[in-house]
Order: structure tokens, then C-alpha cells, then sequence
């Protein structure tokens, strides 16, 4: 209420105001006496107690005095005041409510009614969007139950069935849809980082048996096939959602837990909820086939024409489906930004339009089909920061078995240590672990002078790293770190789940400078004695344990050594080419 209104006859709190005309049914404003009345006769009631303060519709009325069929009629304005009741003489009256605490009192009552109203409401509004969902049972390919306190993988799947208005000209016709855009999305547990490895869909490879549903409820299995296109692990022969997981872990040695498929109207209409998503090119696009028509630079897409934007194979590159990926990635990076930006979340309209796009766009496993669920999955995608969501593809070579090249392979030099990192839940970014705090005694062992690496003797022996790890991280300490007085002493007489490293009290300063290098922690310092090396000198012992991630990697980091392939970043904007 305004300054303006004050002491006027509409500056009364309507709290406490309102009550019941037994004559009509109907409750009636009733000011205060001070106040102009209503010319309405009704029931004298005894001054308001805090207990029946509140909004309309909570009041209840005093009982009306027995032999009392009427009540009085209240006092009309310029009349003397009235003499109390017998019986009520000399009664000490009720202290009114102040104006402000009465404000507050209605207020809350209000909002307290919204509230509980929002609540039902949303209870329906979450059961429409559940409605919304599709889901698939595809047996134990998937995971039974979304765990908020692990790592997890999610397939996915970008169908090329046509469905709804303006998609005939996409996809074949009658198809069910094959895998036409894979992702595997793996999310750290620690939710420090995220890496989103595409799967290129002529990629050759061997789609094992597997068992779906069927409509009547049956189960049948469809034979596998070696050495044919990732796509047709979806679509053809009735393979479901299932085989592609199936064909994902055969092929990766990484198992998905859950997969969100999506088809052609997903692009647009998510699009469309976030009105539109930014996309770069460095030349001017007028591709034909897609109908995609951009100037250089920046410009803004969503619906038909966001989807020709990720569906173009002739507008960039080698016009090729590897080229066709990296600009899926950074269309996915855009959308990702678009969605997570303050200018999304803080529209209730964008939410809502959002929450009903996605919905209406996916097929999901039953696990994860409640809306719940999703909300979950999305509230730990969000705690990612998007500068550690890394995108990849599966390094590939062209397929040797073909003359005219049309498929590809994987690349079995580069591609083992991506799919070791994403199973070891180690990250693509420089992502500092949070260590738990060490007692002040150990932490004080990296705490002091360092010598130089030149002058570190080491010893490193294996004990339950991966085969050869020893030697790796031989190669990387001598090459890349300077440490060249280091030897690989074989294989350790008991398996460690960490990684230690000895050292005698004199060989401390060598002992931080190599814990400084490795990131080794004060825990996995142990000061005991040292061993003599194959020169016959004092040297320290590293014995790398099961938590050893790979030579260069810091055990105080869940950061991968760089693969020798292309990635990009979700929080970086770039333009295709």
C-alpha cells in the first residue's frame, strides 16, 4: 500500500475484515469502528485473537447470543458510541494487531494457500510431463536405478525416424529410425567434469545377439551381425534401444547405464522452448540438400532450420560424417550454454516450454522413465561446470578392407587410452580432486625445501598398476619431467591399492620434488629407508598402486594425459568450417 493512501477509508488491512451475514450466506467487509461501515447489519463479534487472524477464509464467526434471532445493527457513522453490553462493563479490550504484523498475517496466509495449491498443481503438472515420456524395457542392458552418488553413463541416441509434420523429407521412408547421432556421455562422480564421446554412425562394427521386447509382452532375441555400421545396431531386424548399448560396450569396453533417445523433432523444438541457439561459421552456407542458408559469422537457429544445421553433410569439411560431428558437438556446446544461462532459467514461460519439449522429444529406459528421475539426472548434469565437458569422437581410420572408402575402424593406437580414461572415470580436463583433509603431520611431509628432479633417485616398481606402467612412467619422467637418475625395478612383491613412495630421512627433499611431479599426496609419503639402485646407491622406491592412472597423470588430479585427438569444450564457442 502506498504513502498516498494512508488514513483514508481504504487504508484499513482487509485481514480480520471479513465475516459471515447469516442472513445471506455470504461474508461481508467489516471495518473497524473507527472506519466508514457498511449500512449491513451483522453479528456482533467479539474482538479477533491472534488464533483466528488470517485470510477470509479461514474466519469463523462468534455464535450469535441465544434469544438473538437478528443482531443488532452495527453503529452508523456520526453516532455516539454506543454503551457496552451488560456483562461486558469495564472488560479490558483487545489489543489490536499493528497494521504491518496484520499485513504480514494475510500475506502469509495467502501465500501459504498458493503454496499448497502449487503443490497440487505441480503434483498433476509432473504426472502430465511423465505422461509425455516414452520408455523402453531393455532387460538388464540397462542399469535397474539411477544413483545420485556415482559415476554414470548415458547413451545418447539421435534417431533418423520421421515423425510429426515437416520431417518427410528426413530419413528413410517407413524406418523405425537407426542410430543416426551417438553420443556416450559419461559424468564423473565427483561431478567435476563430464566427457561426451560421439560415436560415428559408419563406424564398422561386430552388433552382438540381443534380447528385446515385444508388444505383446514376449521376449525374442535378434541375431547379431559382425562387421556392419554402428547405425543399423537400432532399427533394423527390431533392434531396440538395448542393442546399441549392447553394441556400444562391445565395441568401447564401456557400459552404459541408461539411454536417452530423441528424433528429428527434438532439435527443433528444444530449439524453439530456448528461442534459438547461437551457432558460428566461417564462410557463408547455401547448402541445397539441407536448405540450410547461414551468413559467415554468428547467427541464431532453431527449429527447421536448427535441424538442418546438425544434419548437413555438404556445408563443412570433407562433407563427410566425421565433419558432420564436430559441428554437432559444438551446436550440443551452444545448447548447453543456452539452456544453463540465467536467461533460461530465470524464465518461468522458457522452463515450462523446455520441460514440455523434452518430455514430448524422449524415449528413455524404464529406470529412468519417471519425471523424477529426470529431474535428477539433470540437477547432477548441472553441477558440471560446462568449461569440463569434454567432446570427443572415437579416434577412427579409414575402413581397410574397402577400396572406395565409405566406412571407417577404429584407431586401435589412439583409441584403447580413451576408452581406459572414461572407464577409470578419469577426466579430459585439468579438474583438481578435493582431498580430504590430512592430519597436520602428514600433510607437513610436502611441506619444505625441494631439490632439483636431476638429482631425484628413484626406483619404480609396479604394484597393480596396469601392465607396463612401470616402464610408461619411466619414460615420462626421464623425457618429460627430468628426473633421469629413475630405473624400472620390475614388479612389486604385494599388489597396492595406492600408490607409496620410500624414502629415507635424508632423501626428503627429493622425496617432495617427486610427490610435487606425480601429485602425490602426504599420505602416500612414507618416510622408512632406502634401497640401493643398479649404480649402488641410495635411491627412494615408487611402487605405483591400482590407483594409478597412466604416466603424466597426477594422482591429485582425475585429469587425463591429452589424447593425440581432436576435443573442444562446452563453455568455449567456435566456428564450423
Amino acid at each position: 500500500m502506498d504513502a498516498q493512501g494512508r488514513g483514508r477509508a481504504d487504508d484499513v488491512d482487509p485481514a480480520d475484515q471479513w465475516v459471515l451475514n447469516p442472513n445471506t450466506g455470504e461474508y461481508e467487509l467489516r471495518l473497524s469502528p473507527s472506519a466508514p461501515q457498511s449500512g449491513i447489519p451483522g453479528p456482533r463479534r467479539a474482538a479477533p485473537s491472534p488464533s483466528r487472524m488470517g485470510a477470509p477464509g479461514s474466519r469463523t464467526t462468534a455464535p450469535v447470543a441465544p434469544g438473538r434471532d437478528v443482531p443488532p445493527p452495527r453503529r452508523r457513522r456520526g453516532a455516539p458510541p454506543e454503551e457496552p453490553l451488560p456483562g461486558r462493563r469495564g472488560r479490558r479490550p483487545v489489543k489490536q494487531k499493528s497494521k504491518a504484523k496484520k499485513a504480514l498475517l494475510w500475506t502469509g496466509g495467502t501465500m501459504a494457500f498458493v503454496l499448497v495449491a502449487g503443490a497440487t498443481t505441480g503434483y498433476f503438472y509432473l504426472k502430465h510431463l511423465e505422461g509425455n515420456v516414452g520408455t523402453t524395457d531393455v532387460g538388464d542392458a540397462a542399469a535397474s536405478s539411477f544413483s545420485k552418488d556415482e559415476a554414470f553413463n548415458i547413451l545418447i541416441i539421435g534417431t533418423d525416424k520421421r515423425t510429426g509434420e515437416g520431417n518427410e523429407g528426413y530419413g528413410d521412408a517407413g524406418s523405425v529410425g537407426h542410430a543416426d547421432t551417438t553420443i556416450l556421455l559419461h559424468v564423473a562422480k565427483d561431478r567435476t567434469n563430464a566427457t561426451a564421446l560421439s560415436i560415428p554412425r559408419d563406424l564398422i562394427v561386430d552388433i552382438p545377439d540381443c534380447k528385446t521386447k515385444q508388444e505383446d509382452g514376449t521376449d525374442t532375441v535378434v541375431a547379431g551381425q559382425d562387421g556392419v555400421r554402428f547405425n543399423r545396431s537400432l532399427g533394423e531386424r527390431g533392434r531396440d534401444a538395448g542393442c546399441t548399448m549392447r553394441t556400444v560396450e562391445a565395441a568401447t569396453g564401456i557400459k552404459p547405464d541408461h539411454f536417452v533417445m530423441a528424433d528429428f523433432n527434438a532439435v527443433k523444438t528444444l530449439t524453439t522452448a530456448v528461442d534459438g541457439v547461437e551457432v558460428c561459421v566461417e564462410n557463408a552456407v547455401n547448402d541445397k540438400k539441407s536448405k540450410l542458408v547461414l551468413p559467415a559469422g554468428t547467427s541464431k537457429v532453431e527449429g527447421e532450420r536448427a535441424l538442418a544445421f546438425v544434419r548437413t553433410r555438404h556445408a563443412f569439411g570433407n562433407e563427410g560424417d566425421l565433419d558432420r560431428i564436430k559441428v554437432q558437438q559444438q551446436f550440443l556446446g551452444s545448447l548447453m550454454r543456452k539452456m544453463t544461462s540465467g536467461d533460461t532459467l530465470t524464465s518461468p514461460t522458457k522452463l515450462l516450454k523446455l520441460a514440455e519439449a523434452a518430455t514430448n522429444a524422449l524415449t528413455v529406459n524404464e529406470a529412468i522413465g519417471k519425471v523424477g528421475t529426470l529431474k535428477d539426472i539433470a540437477l547432477e548434469l548441472k553441477k558440471v561446470p560446462t568449461k569440463n565437458i569434454s567432446f570427443m569422437t572415437i579416434p577412427v581410420v579409414d575402413n581397410p578392407a574397402e577400396t572406395i572408402k565409405a566406412t571407417v575402424v577404429v584407431d586401435r593406437t589412439r583409441a584403447p587410452a580413451i576408452f581406459d580414461a572414461i572407464a577409470g572415470d578419469v577426466s579430459f580436463t585439468e579438474v583438481k580432486k578435493q582431498e580430504k583433509k590430512e592430519k597436520a603431520e602428514v600433510a607437513a611431509r610436502l611441506k619444505g625445501t625441494k631439490s632439483a628432479a636431476s638429482d631425484v633417485r628413484v626406483r619404480i616398481l609396479n604394484g597393480g598398476a596396469a601392465g607396463g606402467s612401470a616402464q610408461q612412467q619411466l619414460a615420462h619422467l626421464q623425457t618429460e619431467e627430468g628426473v633421469t637418475k629413475s630405473e624400472n625395478a620390475g614388479n612389486a612383491e604385494a599388489a597396492l591399492a595406492k600408490t607409496t613412495l620410500e624414502y629415507a630421512p635424508d632423501q626428503a627433499d627429493q622425496a617432495r620434488r617427486l610427490a610435487d611431479i606425480m601429485g602425490l599426496s602426504g599420505a602416500a609419503m612414507k618416510p622408512g629407508k632406502s634401497v640401493t639402485n643398479a649404480q649402488g646407491l641410495p635411491a627412494m622406491t615408487l611402487t605405483l598402486g591400482k590407483d594409478f592412472k597412466g604416466a603424466g597423470v597426477k594422482l591429485n588430479s582425475s585429469t587425463a594425459a591429452a589424447p593425440n585427438v581432436d576435443k573442444s569444450t562446452a563453455d568455449k564457442a567456435q566456428c564450423a568450417s
